[in-house]
């Protein structure tokens, strides 16, 4: 069994920045994602950003292209999404999750093929 925990969430300014982290354990193959996504007040959950284990490729959402790096330390079992220059639209808890099994097909980080999630974390960003 998947076991995720999504943790580094916090209150930041505008132009600040924060990296979350994600735990993640139990898998039985090399062939997963993992993938951050947001939920924002009103809004649906998106993908953010997501890495392809086999062979480590990695996809960005358009609002997260140039400002958010998404990285892995298999040694730790951890997937970080460092996220720089945030902005208040940027607001919300974000949640990581793993679609297994999965290698790379070029289709990028589609949120309703990821069925294994993890708790959220909150991202405030005041202006």
């Amino acid at each position: 069994e998947v076991q995720l925990q999504a943790s580094g969430g916090g209150l930041v300014h505008t132009g600040g920045s924060l990296r979350l982290s994600c735990f993640a354990s139990g898998f039985t193959s090399d062939d997963y994602a993992i993938g951050w996504f947001r939920q924002g007040p009103g809004n649906y959950r998106e993908g953010v950003a997501c890495i392809i284990n086999n062979p480590g490729k990695v996809y960005y959402s358009d609002s997260a292209m140039g400002r958010f790096t998404i990285s892995r330390d298999n040694d730790k079992n951890t997937v970080y999404l460092q996220m720089n220059n945030l902005k208040p639209e940027d607001t919300a808890v974000y949640y990581c999750a793993v679609h297994a099994p999965r290698v790379d097909d070029g289709l990028g980080c589609p949120v309703q093929w990821y069925k294994e999630w993890g708790q959220g974390t909150l991202v405030t960003v005041s202006s």
